[in-house]
């Protein structure tokens, strides 16, 4: 008490006295009332608590019974050991991967580490004991054995906020702040002690409190989840970066240096200047401890200076590999292809194009924190020719200079537009390019070497086969579901064959009984139960007739569209025309009627019916070309790039899917092309280009030839 007003210091130790002593008791009660199995884990952390209780005790016991040297002298250091030996065992016990390898050598060394700093401690402990002459010169060798624990505690928490999933991120991020707010304040003080072998005062007698603004984190954490300290298990397979302890140490010894000069030199601002220049390094510190460009940089440093190659190819193919295996579905693969290749070369952006279809153009199928593409790159295109024939990774930033290896190249406008592109990585699989995955800039400057080269060519090749078999495997699965389509026809057709007969004995008991009342209801009842039979079969069968072949006549576009217009009438719609050239194709009449009619009674079924659809007759050079056009539901980007035209994918619920892949597989057939431009809630355009039939100019030349 300082004139009737309570010691700072002592309102500050017995609040963190209350708050680990409160926060002990309600871990215990929720424990017992969770009914959570607990682990070793949790007894761990709660021997933590309850030390860090004992240990803010004997703080406050030192500011009331300071006649009791031996409590500051002895037993608050013995609890200061307990407490961080007990934390650094909770971290790691987190860390500890679950199965052996490169993981688990790394983990063993943050082991013995840590069991060096503790071990450290409890020697100079003893040693004072056993000899008081000791106690001057210990005491600043204690203070650096502090600092080295306060270090790797730091160390310690931020392998577990970088090793942990994004998904259980949720529940660390609390207790890795907590954690590390008690190492980096005990930094603070303990580098001061290491260098001017003496405690500043005042930070020492707010230790405790310091630490305690801790607990609320760890009361934050298990708040949120019952099982948060299930929750708090790293993935399988820690990645550990042991260079970072190197560096922190290092910086730590440049910071303490400049402190010092700082503090001799500045005069009576000396330790303001000190104080002020300590808080920004810690900062600076932690942002740098969580910098991946940061790390990136130092990877490369240490690979260009300190190995003969860069890169541990049995490290990187062993990542590479889990990566590409870890997609839970085909629509995953292709960004987990653009995700493994990007890793390699510690760049944070990517996107991967394959070819759409046999013969068919390249387009972004996956992108990674770069913008979406929707032009095409053309399978004749100069720059999918020059990844075919060279097999090359193509610089970016030479191919923007005019570099002499890419005189006969023409790139695309968005490749060299765009300032984030690097490289241009082509996907060969049994000399045929599938694709090519584009890179943006590393994090950190890479030299593009033969190294680099050869180690994105070979990972390239994996990738290759990889989406080469996946693409095999779709293949595969769309036979088997027309297997089971033709299966399904044979039921159908059975049922039909049924229907038949039935309609048959109709109609030859109706010669005899065609007189009878009872008959004539009866027969009915037979033609009504037998169309809606036949309805129920349509609804199941669309599209059952075998396709034909393009035919040498002539197909009337224009008649199409009229029948098409008159047909929508008789069922209470309007079909808009815009016949602006009359046009014929090559092809078969019914076949030709039956594309344009699966396009027009699409458009019609995804608007209402006041909603308006039209129908576009014109020639576009040599092609003729059909547009139609509603107001509808429209159709999302992701569902025209990649299922539209492929069997049994529909967005009717009572749909098959079946007519849009047949009609665009007869448009190829014919030479044709189908393209759809769509926005959901606003519409859809389809837009079909056929080769025009000239009959009208063949007609015309033999009149001119009878004539003559």
């Amino acid at each position: 008490m300082l004139n009737g007003v309570p010691d700072p210091y002592f309102v500050g130790n017995l609040l963190a006295l209350l708050a680990y002593a409160g926060f002990a008791l309600y871990f215990v009660q929720t424990l017992f009332r969770s009914g959570v199995p607990t682990s070793g884990v949790t007894y761990v952390f709660l021997a933590a608590v309850l030390c860090s209780t004992l240990w803010a005790g004997l703080f406050l016991a030192v500011d009331l019974l300071r006649w009791t040297q031996w409590i500051e002298t002895w037993a608050l250091p013995l609890a200061d050991l307990l407490r961080y030996a007990f934390w650094f065992w909770f971290v790691l016990l987190l860390l500890r991967p679950r199965r052996s390898g490169d993981a688990g050598r790394e983990y063993r060394l943050f082991v013995y580490l840590a069991t060096a700093a503790i071990a450290a401690g409890v020697l100079l402990y003893l040693a004072r004991i056993a000899h008081a002459d000791w106690a001057q010169l210990s005491g600043r060798m204690a203070a650096f054995a502090a600092l080295a624990q306060a270090v790797m505690g730091l160390v310690l928490v931020e392998q577990l906020l970088r090793n942990t999933s994004a998904d259980m991120r949720w529940n660390a991020k609390p207790v890795c702040l907590g954690l590390g707010a008690i190492f980096l304040f005990d930094v603070f003080v303990f580098s001061q002690a290491a260098l001017f072998q003496t405690y500043d005062g005042d930070a020492l007698s707010i230790r405790a409190a310091a630490h305690s603004m801790a607990v609320p984190l760890l009361y934050l954490a298990s708040r949120r989840q019952t099982n948060w300290m299930g929750k708090l298990h790293v993935s399988r397979a820690a990645v550990f970066h042991s260079a970072s302890l190197l560096l922190v140490g290092a910086y730590l010894l440049l910071i303490s240096g400049v402190g010092y000069y700082v503090r001799y030199t500045g005069g009576e601002w000396g330790r303001a200047l000190q104080l002020v220049l300590s808080f920004l390094a810690l900062i600076a510190l932690v942002v740098l401890m969580l910098s991946g460009s940061v790390r990136a940089r130092l990877r490369v440093y240490i690979s260009k200076n300190f190995f003969s190659y860069r890169y541990d190819y049995r490290e990187e193919w062993l990542r590479f590999t889990a990566i590409l295996s870890s997609s839970g579905s085909p629509q995953e693969t292709g960004g987990m292809v653009v995700r493994a290749m990007a890793n390699l070369v510690e760049s944070p952006s990517g996107a991967l194009w394959l070819r759409n279809g046999t013969g068919e153009d390249f387009i972004q199928v996956a992108r990674w924190n770069l913008p979406e593409i929707r032009e095409r790159e053309g399978a004749e295109s100069s720059f999918v020719s020059f990844l075919q024939e060279k097999g090359w990774i193509v610089d970016v930033d030479q191919l923007r200079r005019g570099h002499a290896d890419y005189v006969s190249l023409s790139p695309a406008s968005w490749l060299i537009s765009d300032a984030r592109y690097w490289i241009a990585i082509p996907l060969l699989a049994r000399q045929e390019l599938i694709g090519f995955v584009v890179l943006g800039r590393p994090r950190a400057a890479i030299e593009l070497n033969w190294e680099v080269r050869d180690l994105l060519k070979t990972a390239a090749s994996q990738a290759s086969s990889y989406l080469a078999q996946m693409q095999a495997a779709e293949a595969l699965l769309e036979s088997k579901k027309f297997d089971a389509f033709n299966r399904m026809s044979a039921f159908v057709v059975h049922d039909l064959k049924n229907i038949v007969t039935q309609l048959s004995l109709m109609m030859k008991n109706a010669k005899r009984l065609r007189d009878n009342p009872e008959f004539q209801q009866d027969m009915l009842d037979t033609v009504e139960n037998s169309l809606e039979k036949m309805r129920q079969l349509m609804l199941q069968l669309r599209e059952g007739e075998k396709p034909h072949h393009g035919a040498s006549s002539g197909v009337d576009l224009e008649q199409i569209a009229r029948r098409l217009a008159v047909s929508a009438r008789s069922k209470g719609r309007e079909l808009e025309l815009q016949l602006r050239a009359p046009v014929s194709t090559r092809g078969h009449d019914e076949r030709v009627e039956r594309v344009i009619g699966h396009v027009v009674q699409n458009a019609f079924d995804a608007s209402p019916p006041e909603g308006k659809v039209s129908l576009l007759l014109d020639k576009a050079g040599s092609q003729a070309l059909v547009q139609i056009a509603d107001q509808g539901c429209g159709m999302s980007e992701e569902f025209i790039q990649n299922r539209l035209f492929k069997p049994f994918q529909t967005t009717k619920a009572n749909g098959m899917g079946i007519g849009a892949y047949e009609s665009f597989q007869y448009l190829q057939e014919l030479g044709g092309k189908i393209s759809v431009d769509s926005k959901l809630n606003q519409g859809t355009t389809v837009t079909i280009l056929l080769p025009l039939f000239h009959h009208v100019a063949a007609g015309a030349d033999m009149s001119m030839l009878g004539a003559k």
